[in-house]
């Protein structure tokens, strides 16, 4: 079960002028490797850049990503069929993040937090979800749709709230003081472009969560954006948010890509706060599905989000990767009337941005997705019997 891949649609409009990273499993070395895409061509960085984790710790990062000579090279278009038939003799593509740990922010847009009151007060029965929205949604969204979180009219409001019985957690890091900041999943497993994606097979009321993602170094600088899909069951959380990480934490699960645009003069953490974000699902029953995810109406500042993840209560000496939330919680009927929609095996999910490219998936189920075998003694392992280890910039 695979995807069709070509270049103009997985590079950003503007790839010409892009800084962009990536990482390829490179079949003749048995294991990861750094590349950038120059025009048509993907060349491999490893000489100079082990990992991505250790570029993006280099201050001449942008210059090494436009200008080193490199290793080896490949024609984009046979990686991307490589990618897209996961075989082969010639590279394909993985997440374009590898040591960072992967952090994710939730409740960050109004629209998904009146989401996630639903699926608590329906108990995750995605059967109850219309009857709910009905009575909550529009009072509760009169009260927070212009708050700033953490303002005295947000505590205010919640007041009000509380003692009108509507009271919520998700309420409570939406427009409270702290926001939800919590790790995505391990280091080493998120998939990339062409990959499946992976829902747990007992789950009944699911979602993609297409989301703008920042990777951040060591100091806690962001230095880079591309794209994700937070693959989330509204079921499991919606029981207990104590289940978050069975809702949040499986295999396959957590896609990053296509590729990083590392910030640089021509695209900068004020152009990712610009970015929309598209959702267009196909599925295999006909099905489809379209939304845009302007990042501009997110609730709270990017740097804020970075700010609750790292500083001196928190270091990650390799950076992290955070998704920054979503708005979208489709509440489309799918299949019967006021279920609204859940996926199904063999759905295409495209989630793209003009100028961050486009991620492409198929949905399958956790359990049949391919299994995560490479982790960081692999890594290492593989770097070490390679010469690539080496010491920190």
């Amino acid at each position: 079960m695979g995807v069709s891949l070509d270049a103009a649609d997985v590079l950003p409009r503007d790839a010409a002028d892009a800084t962009l990273v990536a990482r390829v499993f490179d079949p003749a070395a048995g294991g990861p490797s750094v590349v950038t895409i120059r025009g048509q061509e993907v060349v491999d960085l490893s000489p100079p850049a082990s990992t991505v984790s250790a570029l993006l710790e280099r201050p001449d990062a942008v210059e090494i990503v436009r200008n080193h000579p490199g290793g080896r090279s490949w024609p984009l278009a046979e990686v991307l069929a490589a990618t897209a038939d996961r075989a082969g003799a010639v590279p394909r593509f993985l997440a374009p993040v590898d040591l960072q740990v992967l952090k994710a922010a939730g409740v960050t847009f109004v629209r998904s937090m009146l989401e996630r009151v639903i699926e608590e007060r329906a108990d995750g029965d995605p059967s109850r979800a219309e009857e709910v929205r009905a009575k909550v949604g529009a009072i509760v969204q009169g009260h927070i749709s212009h708050l700033r979180p953490g303002s005295a009219e947000a505590a205010e409001v919640k007041r009000v709230l509380q003692a009108e019985g509507l009271w919520s957690q998700y309420l409570e890091v939406g427009i409270g003081p702290d926001p939800e900041i919590f790790t995505k999943a391990p280091v080493l497993s998120a998939v990339g472009l062409g990959a499946d994606v992976g829902v747990l097979a007992r789950s009944a009321w699911n979602n993609p969560e297409p989301e703008l993602v920042l990777v951040v170094d060591s100091r806690g600088n962001p230095v880079s954006a591309t794209l994700g899909n937070d693959v989330n069951l509204r079921d499991f959380e919606g029981r207990s948010a104590l289940l978050l990480t069975e809702a949040k934490d499986n295999n396959a699960s957590c896609a990053i890509g296509p590729f990083l645009r590392l910030f640089d003069d021509g695209f900068t953490l004020a152009d990712a706060k610009a970015t929309e974000i598209a959702l267009d699902i196909t599925g295999p029953d006909g099905f489809e599905l379209h939304g845009v995810n302007p990042v501009s109406e997110i609730s709270r500042e990017l740097e804020d989000l970075v700010a609750h993840a790292f500083g001196a209560h928190h270091r990650y000496p390799d950076g992290f990767a955070l998704f920054t939330g979503t708005m979208f919680a489709p509440t489309e009927d799918r299949d019967l009337p006021g279920e609204g929609f859940t996926h199904k095996v063999g759905d295409v999910v495209r989630i793209s941005s003009p100028r961050l490219g486009a991620l492409t998936n198929v949905v399958n189920t956790a359990e049949d997705a391919e299994d995560w075998t490479f982790g960081i003694s692999a890594l290492m392992e593989n770097l070490a019997a390679r010469g690539l280890l080496g010491t920190r910039p």
